[in-house]
């Protein structure tokens, strides 16, 4: 059948079912587009901002109604997949707020960005040589990397932003091949809170080589815990760091609520790539690492991630992870010489549309599963809505978009963009 008839076909079966699906708002920016929708729960548009430059992957609404977009800049140096460069603040009327440049000879921002309070964390690049490589324990590199970092921006009031908080990849490494180089370690899994420098053997996109090493490309804030947790493709792992820390101690072992900086508090997926026993249950590409907002919706508290290989190499999974947090001693518990906790899965939905790449999920406030599969990479490139049993309540929305948002209607950006809505 034709997608597009199958795709229409779906929309009117959706309709006569939409009593049933979440009274909120979808927002979207479809791939290589300047327009950013904001559509309602009977698909309607609401709101858009019509910009003159791209988006690069991610849009977000703050709580006074603005939206938040990476965007392509023109003279970026450094390329890649989802490479941005910019990000600004846009009120309702399209006007800039605010726009920030992150993108040099060494650096520049890419994929994706969440809020922080007022703050915006990007994910970006930067650019490390074959040599500083080699004298970091990489195994023969002859090319240079591009290892992840985050920045954190604070909007200067004066149409720019400052830059409070950093965190590095870089600074929380181990290797086991050089006895005489830095952060040297005879068994990798007596550090599951650091990142083997060669657990990754390959890598894709710039740089020569493989020079996208770890492909971050998801990331999320907890307000209540203030912890950030971020996905790897090529990892097919997800790991979470503490954001109560100083930049300073963001670079080092110790300090914040954790008491390690910014080591590596949690782990899970892939358990191998720190030397441990256990399935691997993020097959390949992970995306949208998330916290189940913890008010009473079913498994709040929970991880869930957009595992797109989860079933099959055809069919993705949104899975959620009960984490063994321990609010009491502000770790993760772990039991020595095992893999993180839990061995599988702990909820799990097989995707009715899927995607090989990008994509996003949410759990709403009436339990049901809010799915973006990405049109990139061969994907089904709608947006849809399923309840506890699994059926369609809305959508299929051809929104072509790599990551999607749904927000409540009670949410403080909704309330604040009401009088510019229709």
């Amino acid at each position: 059948m034709n997608r597009l008839i199958f795709l229409s076909a779906f929309y009117f079966i959706s309709i006569s079912i939409s009593s049933q699906s979440f009274n909120g708002f979808a927002l979207y920016n479809s791939q290589g587009s300047n327009t950013t929708y904001l559509i309602d729960e009977n698909q309607n548009i609401a709101h858009t901002w019509n910009l003159t430059t791209e988006c690069n992957y991610t849009v977000a609404l703050k709580k006074n109604g603005n939206l938040i977009r990476g965007t392509k800049y023109n003279n970026n140096v450094l390329g890649g997949a989802a490479d941005a460069g910019r990000v600004q603040e846009i009120a309702p009327d399209g006007s800039i707020v605010w726009s920030f440049d992150y993108a040099d000879s060494d650096h520049v921002s890419h994929h994706d960005l969440t809020l922080i309070g007022d703050n915006v964390l990007l994910t970006a690049y930067e650019k490390k040589s074959s040599v500083e490589l080699n004298a970091a324990g990489y195994n023969n590199a002859n090319s240079e990397k591009w290892p992840t970092h985050f920045i954190e921006l604070e909007p200067d009031g004066n149409g720019g932003a400052n830059i409070v908080w950093e965190w590095h990849i870089w600074d929380h490494l181990c290797q086991d091949t050089d006895p005489n180089g830095p952060n040297y370690t005879t068994d990798i899994s007596n550090h599951p809170e650091l990142i083997d420098i060669n657990m990754i053997q390959g890598g894709g996109g710039p740089g020569g080589g493989g020079g996208d090493w770890f492909h971050v490309n998801g990331v999320d804030y907890n307000e209540d815990l203030d912890q950030i947790v971020f996905s790897s493709r090529f990892a097919s792992e997800i790991y979470i760091i503490d954001h109560s820390t100083t930049t300073a101690e963001a670079a080092s072992h110790s300090g914040g609520n954790s008491g390690i900086g910014g080591d590596i508090m949690y782990r899970w997926g892939n358990p191998a790539n720190y030397g441990m026993s256990g399935s691997q249950i993020i097959d390949n590409a992970v995306h949208d690492p998330r916290w189940i907002k913890d008010d009473g919706r079913p498994n709040g508290g929970y991880l869930q991630i957009f595992n797109n290989s989860g079933v099959s190499n055809n069919v993705s999974a949104i899975d959620g992870i009960e984490t063994p947090w321990d609010a009491t001693t502000n770790t993760y518990l772990r039991t020595a010489g095992q893999a993180f906790m839990p061995n599988s899965y702990t909820t799990r939905y097989e995707c009715a549309y899927s995607s090989s790449g990008q994509s996003a999920s949410d759990r709403m406030s009436n339990g049901n599963i809010y799915v973006n599969a990405s049109g990139g990479q061969g994907g089904a490139g709608v947006m849809y809505e399923v309840d506890a049993s699994g059926n369609i309540v809305w959508g299929p929305y051809n929104a072509d978009s790599q990551k999607g948002f749904r927000y409540e209607c009670d949410y403080p950006g909704i309330i604040a963009l009401e009088s510019y809505m229709y």
